[in-house]
């Protein structure tokens, strides 16, 4: 047999045998042969939600006093110094009275009010520390101890008035303390969300026709559904305006820019990618403002710096805040946001 033959034959047979189903292909025994088991170490580290019952609850304690040392240095930058911030994120103290905790349920979740926050809403304790554990702080999920954890919740209650300054929440007080969430009655699963009880909130039909070829940003909102609730910063006065995008045929709020106007490239590009979560035009946020940022940088050629702490994060120029790697966004784009905020005022 020649030399082409041979390999003629080898690549035949190689072929053959990548499109060949594997002996054990199909078989119970085969499949779960698969991977390995996880360790105890893996499981435990996954295994760490805290449920309505407390289940799960590690043994602990904390302070209102030791969670609000813990809050001032790793909550405040972006709930506020009492839960109140409504920049970064929303208001999570506040809305909830003395009669709502007596009662089991949050008088404001009845009527019209157009804004509501966490602890108007929250039923049980539990929701709160299983997601203090698990997330927060945002730079650093799952770095707190437990008792840091007990100590955040209590100064957290606290400031709703749910508890009294002076108070240890525990793993032996904690159900004693679910007795006084002021929205404790306020969760039902009698309705069609739940599987098996009643009709869906939703009964539409997708029409799939007409649809679009390409979305070019999916993160923005189309043309057609700005208007589709009103303008949302004048629904939510009650706490203060919140970060999102008025309506072209809403009336703006008292000082709000008009959404009408076309934005710069710059700040199109700032929204899209989520910029405006940390940093303002005109104040601080987590981060500086891009004021500020234009004012410490006037004069020099900062360009290629600013592009490159964008696209690799850093830490450090602006406090211990730690600003996020975008290494996804595209050079051009950094481009025209850092040329855009150098030029802020």
């Amino acid at each position: 047999m020649s030399m082409w033959a041979e390999r003629r034959t080898l690549a035949a047979l190689m072929l053959s045998a990548a499109f060949a189903a594997p002996a054990w292909a199909g078989t119970a025994d085969a499949r779960a042969a698969l991977g390995r088991t996880a360790t105890a170490a893996e499981v435990a580290a996954w295994d760490i939600d805290v449920r309505p019952d407390f289940k799960g609850l590690p043994k602990g304690s904390g302070t209102v006093a030791q969670g609000q040392k813990v809050w001032d240095d790793k909550c405040a930058s972006c709930h506020g110094d009492f839960g109140e911030s409504n920049e970064v994120f929303t208001p999570l103290v506040g809305g909830t009275t003395a009669q709502d905790i007596k009662r089991g349920r949050v008088t404001a979740m009845t009527g019209n009010q157009p804004y509501r926050t966490t602890l108007m809403k929250v039923s049980t304790v539990s929701t709160l520390w299983d997601y203090i554990h698990r997330a927060m702080p945002w730079n650093a999920p799952k770095s707190l101890g437990a008792d840091e954890v007990y100590a955040v919740t209590a100064y957290l209650l606290n400031l709703g008035e749910i508890v009294p300054a002076d108070f240890t929440l525990s793993d032996a007080n904690i159900a004693a303390v679910q007795r006084r969430m002021p929205n404790r009655d306020g969760m039902t699963t009698d309705h069609g969300l739940w599987p098996g009880r009643g009709r869906p909130d939703t009964r539409n039909i997708a029409c799939m026709k007409d649809c679009a070829d390409q979305v070019a940003i999916a993160s923005s909102m189309p043309d057609y559904a700005r208007d589709a609730h009103g303008d949302l910063a004048r629904q939510q006065r009650t706490f203060g305006p919140v970060r999102g995008m008025a309506a072209r045929g809403a009336v703006p709020a008292s000082g709000a820019p008009d959404a009408s106007a076309p934005a710069a490239p710059g700040a199109r590009l700032a929204s899209q990618y989520q910029c405006v979560a940390c940093h303002a035009m005109d104040k601080k946020l987590v981060g500086p403002s891009f004021a500020d940022i234009a004012g410490k940088y006037k004069g020099q050629d900062a360009h290629g710096a600013l592009a490159r702490k964008v696209k690799a994060g850093g830490q450090g120029a602006w406090g211990s805040v730690p600003m996020p790697p975008q290494p996804q966004i595209p050079d051009s784009d950094v481009q025209a946001m850092v040329g855009w905020i150098l030029e802020a005022k």
